[in-house]
């Protein structure tokens, strides 16, 4: 961590100490540097995701729980997300239909690990939140895995593909932390 800073360092006293014709343009120039910088450097760009996706990582096989959010019984969907946020200072959401509608609104293909998909309940036809979860892991080719408390076979928290039965029930994807 410490050569990421001071490579960071580096690259900013270089990029103030260049010639610009006017602040605008270097502060401009310093902001595309470090943009570049930051995303080539991915445990310091996804470190609060890491950091949720680890601790809903740690909750795994915990049971499900209908309108629970306490991990000692279990948690129900909203409850395990709501749950998982909470340690990382979101606590605005408890329900599916809270999430749908407190979460920033972002297209599918535009989500990033972290994120929180919002899916219909068990029946795809009726079309309002009844179920969420976090993306877990995006992969080269955009396959999304999310980790969700499940009260299906999986019975507990588990990591899931988006696919088939969930895609087909699938409403929107929202950012809760920005």
């Amino acid at each position: 961590m410490k050569k990421i800073l001071l490579t960071i360092l580096l690259l900013g006293s270089i990029a103030f100490s260049s010639k610009a014709q006017d602040n605008v343009s270097l502060t401009m120039q310093y902001q595309k540097m470090m943009e570049k910088v930051i995303s080539r450097i991915p445990e310091v760009a996804n470190s609060t995701s890491n950091k949720i996706m680890d601790f809903a990582k740690s909750l795994i096989g915990t049971r499900y729980r209908y309108a629970s959010s306490n991990p000692e019984i279990g948690f129900d969907c909203s409850g395990f997300v709501s749950y998982v946020y909470k340690q990382f200072g979101f606590s605005g959401a408890r329900s599916s239909a809270d999430f749908a509608k407190k979460g920033k609104a972002i297209k599918l293909a535009d989500a990033k690990v972290g994120d929180v998909l919002v899916f219909t309940g068990s029946n795809a036809r009726v079309r309002r939140p009844g179920h969420v979860g976090i993306i877990y892991s995006i992969d080269e080719e955009g396959k999304i895995k999310f980790i969700h408390s499940s009260s299906g076979k999986a019975k507990g928290v588990t990591i899931t593909d988006l696919e088939g039965y969930y895609k087909n029930r699938f409403l929107k994807a929202v950012t809760v932390m920005e």
